[in-house]
């Protein structure tokens, strides 16, 4: 039997909660208000906080020196491509897993997670040289193929977990029923996972949303994201922190907003089968 949280416990909880949240949320606080300073105030010492006189310029330099909207519209194509595809790939990968397992499934399970523990780096090369000869290199296709495969490791993982929580009676059930392999993901699995889905591809779209390595190696202009949007306030000439500040507020503003939108989601999803 569950021990009772007593009023004590659960404040103290609260409090850590409280104090873990905002710690993780600092640097994204100070980017925000060092976007608001002047270059000068930006790397005063002691920094300043909050008694500082707000500006709005660094926004409109930013804006009059970069199309915002054309990186902003390549990382939602980019991110939400290889997302939806990583997805399409993944669900029957995962089906197949979770209720037609073989001897070997937990060995490719762990080969594939094994994947993301080799530094991009390491294949950055054969790459590189692969997107030329194949016309890629500088394209949204090109992106969206290799975030696909950077994170599909990590989208069948999750659908394998939530998939596993799901009762194999439910499908022996329609198959007696006479589904078949598509009814039985389309119409029965799927719709029973939306939750472990959704969450799935909220996190791998921010994921994709957020990689910068990739990005920065494999393109130039044409399919360059926000992410090459921000590494673009670095100079020979040093760091332009509030500019860069700016750039990298409206960078992530998007996906702050559809994670703040998303949260209910996402932690139903992130708690999916954790009570039976």
């Amino acid at each position: 039997m569950a021990r009772a949280v007593t009023p004590k416990k659960k404040a103290i909880n609260t409090a850590a909660a409280w104090a873990i949240g905002l710690l993780i949320f600092f640097p994204i606080l100070w980017t925000i208000l060092t976007s608001f300073k002047t270059e000068a105030t930006a790397i005063a010492d002691p920094p300043v906080f909050l008694f500082f006189d707000w500006t709005l310029e660094n926004y409109q330099v930013v804006q009059d020196r970069s199309d915002y909207m054309r990186f902003l519209w390549n990382s939602v194509i980019i991110a939400g491509g290889s997302t939806l595809i990583g997805v399409m790939i993944a669900v029957p990968a995962a089906w197949s897993m979770a209720f037609v397992p073989s001897k070997r499934t937990k060995d490719i399970l762990l080969w594939m997670l094994s994947t993301k523990m080799l530094p991009a780096v390491g294949v950055l090369y054969p790459i590189y040289l692969i997107f030329i000869s194949m016309g890629l290199l500088d394209t949204r296709t090109g992106l969206v193929f290799i975030l696909m495969m950077m994170n599909l490791p990590i989208i069948v993982w999750m659908l394998y977990t939530y998939f596993k929580e799901i009762p194999g009676e439910i499908l022996e059930a329609c198959r007696m029923d006479g589904a078949g392999l598509k009814e039985e993901i389309l119409h029965i699995l799927t719709p029973m996972a939306i939750p472990g889905i959704a969450s799935t591809m909220l996190l791998n779209f921010i994921l994709a949303w957020n990689e910068a390595f990739w990005t920065l190696n494999l393109t130039a202009a044409q399919a360059a994201p926000l992410t090459a949007f921000i590494a673009s306030y670095s100079s020979p000439e040093g760091l332009f922190f509030a500019k860069l500040s700016a750039a990298s507020t409206m960078a992530i503003a998007p996906v702050l907003i559809l994670g703040w939108f998303s949260q209910k989601q996402l932690v139903r999803g992130l708690t999916f089968g954790a009570v039976k």
